[in-house]
């Protein structure tokens, strides 16, 4: 077992960052010991790697969530080899402009080219896993919802489920696992399986993830309930789809 200074000096990442991480479920500590101290076993520190490749790659950590909640590794490893290797062929090429530079002085500029700086080809790389990694069931039943609804109708039901959250953020205090709480939880994914797309446990627990990852839908959401109203969402959330599996 690792302690959490032992992660930040064997993977670089710094301490505050790995309790980030813990926070938003993306890496929990393997164990908490009675002192409060966070241990991590190997199985962690592969997590960590997942996580780290990923941020490379420069997604979002609210993405990141959902990805490693999908489980399926070797996908992900393949989705990520696809993208490093676009990414090295655009380094190479701005390497090789920056020596053509290097050689030949501000002469070189004349008359050249963008291609160097051309990323459209990792772009669209990018693009086409984010397209394979969202190409599932409920973000088809979303997108086939969507489309039969009116942007009035869709601001309608994003401001009834802030109403939801502004519900959650009349209980601040409260222990994420009481029963009102709770209860508000259960009522928030019937709205969404009802409007959006069927939210299963799993789905849920990813959005849990989501609405504590920071950002504009954290803001949204404590705007709407009152500060911390996100993270008693995300931990009753997740609370309540432990209990679901």
């Amino acid at each position: 077992m690792f302690s959490i200074g032992e992660v930040s000096r064997i993977s670089g990442v710094t301490v505050r960052t790995l309790r980030l991480y813990d926070r938003m479920g993306l890496l929990p500590p393997t164990q908490v010991t009675r002192a409060g101290y966070r241990m991590y076993d190997e199985g962690s520190l592969a997590r960590l790697k997942e996580i780290l490749l990923w941020r490379e790659l420069e997604f979002p950590l609210k993405e990141i969530a959902c990805l490693l909640e999908k489980g399926e590794t070797v996908q992900a490893l393949e989705a990520q080899i696809a993208l490093l290797e676009a990414r090295r062929e655009h380094l190479e090429n701005l390497l090789l402009f920056a020596k053509g530079i290097r050689g030949l002085g501000v002469k070189y500029m004349e008359g050249m080219d963008f291609s160097a700086f051309d990323r459209r080809k990792l772009d669209e790389r990018i693009r086409q896993v984010r397209q394979q990694w969202g190409n599932t069931p409920a973000y088809r039943e979303y997108e086939e919802k969507a489309r039969q609804r009116t942007a009035q109708q869709e601001q309608a039901l994003a401001d009834e489920m802030m109403g939801i959250f502004r519900e959650i953020g009349m209980h601040l205090g409260q222990a994420p696992d009481s029963e009102p709480v709770q209860e508000l939880v259960r009522k928030l994914q019937a709205y969404i399986t009802r409007h959006f797309y069927e939210c299963t446990p799993q789905m849920f627990r990813c959005l849990g993830k989501m609405y504590v990852g920071g950002g504009e839908l954290t803001q949204s959401i404590d705007a709407a309930g009152g500060p911390g109203t996100a993270r008693l969402a995300g931990e009753a959330i997740e609370l309540y789809c432990r209990g679901a599996e």
